[in-house]
């Protein structure tokens, strides 16, 4: 949009938006009372195309920007991006202990046709699936899955997601994606998917061999520029019919990255470009940015009508300074092998990421609490021996020396 309508506050953003959005649907066509660039009275207003791409073979079809509604606890900020045109909303059982699937499905309730949009949760985090045997599996996971149904307020979940896999061996369990078979045969679900923040190459590359899972939400953004393998296995699972989502692609919190990034670049350009980065992979049908107020939104959904790089956006994403900069844990691993004491470094960098950047305590207590005691912060004495290990410079010790302050 033009920089007029950048300025808008709440107000005047929920005045615009309830013009006529509502009966915007997938076709990419946004109601011109929405889409209309404030100019001079003499120009007239211009409509916008969004872009759509399918969920590959789902057949879902779906604006390139959607919504990560685990950052936010304001009900009016997913309606403004229904009304604004986000289509796919992003959730999780867990999330908030459950109070956002809640929050989702209230939004869903006073939609006029719950076929408009495409709701995504996730269920099966790790220590759900250590307590599934053969014999209990369909048990559990069916309560699961109804239990959210209940909080979202629907008879059917778009997109399931097993949750935080890290292990090609969890996706080989037949009671486990067997069961996700019948609830998607008995009309419970429509796609099946996996979610993962480590080993992501290999586990999308099972994917795109298996016709067990429809989905793949993985982490990737432009500090990830240089990991062949994971793009290789991307293109693989799109050939394949495996939708693509993208989550983590403003690394991991670009609005807030080192102040030397905020010097020399604004905080839209920041947050475009990374966005304009990921969504200019054909592979990937949509993404999934958090939004924590009204003028992100704005900023975020703004790219979904166009990914030419402005020369701004190109210079920030051309600057290797800039890149190690977002201080972005990659979750490769590669720094476990130099702790003496075997702390769990990457999910405390994911813990540090939702505290300190997203400022969503209630997934990093979460997260925290998720680490085994022997592996947990308390251990690590700050040696310093990881950060030669990492791909991006991130400064673990101080990280987690924060962490300690906040948690310990």
């Amino acid at each position: 949009m033009g920089e007029n309508n950048d300025k808008l506050n709440r107000r005047k953003f929920l005045a615009a938006s309830l013009g006529g959005a509502v009966a915007a649907g997938l076709s990419g066509i946004y109601p011109q009372t929405v889409m209309a660039q404030e100019t001079d009275k003499s120009t007239s207003e211009v409509k916008k195309k969004i872009i759509t791409r399918k969920l590959g073979r789902t057949g879902m079809e779906l604006p390139i920007v959607s919504m990560g509604v685990g950052g936010t606890n304001n009900p009016a900020l997913i309606q403004a991006a229904y009304d604004k045109g986000v289509r796919m909303f992003d959730t999780a059982a867990n999330y908030a202990y459950g109070r956002n699937e809640q929050m989702v499905g209230n939004m869903l309730s006073k939609l006029p046709d719950r076929s408009e949009v495409v709701i995504a949760t996730k269920i099966l985090v790790p220590q759900q699936r250590q307590s599934l045997t053969p014999e209990n599996a369909e048990k559990q996971i069916t309560t699961m899955v109804r239990g959210s149904l209940k909080k979202l307020k629907t008879d059917y979940i778009d997109i399931l997601y097993v949750h935080d896999v890290s292990t090609v061996d969890d996706l080989k369990r037949p009671e486990i994606y067997e069961t996700l078979k019948k609830l998607k045969q008995d009309k419970l679900i429509r796609a099946v998917g996996v979610t993962s923040h480590s080993n992501m190459a290999e586990l999308i590359d099972f994917v795109a061999d298996s016709k067990h899972y429809d989905v793949f939400l993985t982490s990737i953004n432009f500090t990830m520029a240089d990991d062949n393998a994971l793009m290789t296995a991307i293109k693989k699972a799109y050939n394949n019919g495996v939708g693509i989502v993208a989550m983590k692609t403003q690394a991991g919190g670009a609005r807030w990255p080192n102040p030397e990034s905020i010097r020399n670049h604004s905080q839209k350009t920041i947050a475009k470009s990374c966005l304009k980065w990921v969504l200019n992979h054909e592979s990937i049908t949509t993404s999934i940015p958090g939004y924590a107020n009204f003028q992100e939104l704005d900023e975020d959904f703004d790219v979904a009508y166009d990914l030419a790089l402005a020369p701004e956006e190109k210079s920030l994403l051309d600057d290797n300074d800039i890149r190690l900069g977002f201080e972005f844990c990659r979750q490769c691993k590669q720094c476990l092998a130099s702790c003496p004491h075997n702390t769990d470094i990457p999910t405390l960098m994911r813990t540090h990421m939702y505290a300190a950047q997203y400022g969503n305590f209630y997934l990093a207590r979460q997260t925290l609490d998720n680490i085994p005691g022997s592996q947990n912060l308390t251990q690590c004495t700050s040696c310093d021996n990881c950060t030669a290990h990492c791909a991006n410079s991130v400064n673990i010790p101080r990280k987690i020396n924060e962490l300690k302050l906040m948690y310990a």
